[in-house]
């Protein structure tokens, strides 16, 4: 049954957002470009598509967003100082973003949220299915999200999206699905979808987490969707159309996560995923967790 549905090669990541979270940082770097411990996070994300065999990439960007192309771009100047100095390790570092994939570019223009940045993709995409990674949420690489997803779309078509569990007054942070049970334990077929909802009004706890593998219907919806929550093309209400009438394109389903996500998008949890992967590192971990139980020892005694 796989085999009747096309081969998934494309992924699309918004990266047009101001990150006002993040102001004065933002103010002239991008927000994808905030290091995590040494990498931006954008650059964790793109990994992410390539280790799911999606290595042609469509970064949708907008004004000020330049640094996003240099940094996959080659750096001629910078790789031939490194290699003068026999610096091998790092020219490695430097090339690795340049070699990840073949990286193309759009620019959203007025930025009317993410069902219109998704459609900005269109005409790269074509028609045939393709994900979306959005680069606030970072998924740790031992917890393979993406590929679990495409999986899912193969055996059954259609769109996918990725849920996790929260806690009931934190719904109304993300979208929120409405699902059935399938005979897998960690997919469901989502019913309905309902975006940033009260915590009374949500169809569930299950929220949608940043990323997405859409049947290319999402296209013709996109283009006939009214401005939604927030006056945006919600991509959320695009997705509730299809989840209603599978004629269009396909059934949605859910994969139900449960892995490592780090979430670079609130200040706090940005700081908390730079601990956590950091403590993680062999090269950095043992002397850095080594301070950290110290810094927290003493902090715990001066209160």
């Amino acid at each position: 049954m796989s085999q009747s549905h096309p081969r998934i090669s494309k992924a699309v990541i918004p990266a047009a957002g101001l990150g006002t979270r993040f102001l004065p940082a933002t103010k002239a770097t991008p927000k994808e470009m905030l290091p995590v411990v040494d990498k931006p996070a954008i650059q964790y994300v793109v990994e992410e598509a390539v280790s799911a065999g999606l290595d042609d990439v469509l970064m949708v960007t907008g004004r000020n967003k330049r640094p996003l192309e240099d940094h996959f771009d080659r750096n001629y100047e910078l790789e031939s100082a490194l290699q003068k100095k026999g610096d091998a390790d790092r020219l490695a570092k430097v090339q690795e973003s340049s070699d990840l994939a073949t990286m193309h570019y759009v620019r959203q223009g007025d930025p009317k949220g993410l069902g219109h940045a998704v459609l900005c993709a269109a005409p790269h995409v074509g028609d045939e299915p393709f994900a979306v990674l959005l680069g606030d949420d970072l998924i740790d690489p031992r917890d393979p999200l993406l590929q679990r997803m495409i999986d899912v779309q193969q055996q059954h078509g259609g769109s996918v999206v990725a849920l996790m569990e929260v806690a009931p007054e934190q719904i109304h942070l993300y979208g929120s699905a409405a699902v059935e049970t399938t005979a897998d334990a960690d997919v469901v077929k989502v019913t309905g979808l309902v975006e940033k909802p009260a915590p009374e009004d949500a169809p569930s706890n299950y929220a949608v987490i940043g990323r997405y593998v859409l049947d290319p219907a999402v296209f013709g919806i996109l283009r006939k969707t009214e401005p939604g929550r927030g006056g945006e093309i919600q991509l959320t209400d695009a997705l509730q159309q299809l989840a209603t009438d599978e004629k269009t394109g396909g059934p949605v389903h859910g994969v139900v996560f449960k892995g490592r996500r780090y979430d670079t998008g609130d200040r706090g949890d940005y700081l908390r995923a730079i601990v956590r992967l950091a403590c993680e590192r062999e090269d950095l971990g043992p002397d850095f967790r080594t301070w950290l139980r110290s810094y927290v020892t003493e902090e715990m005694q001066q209160r």
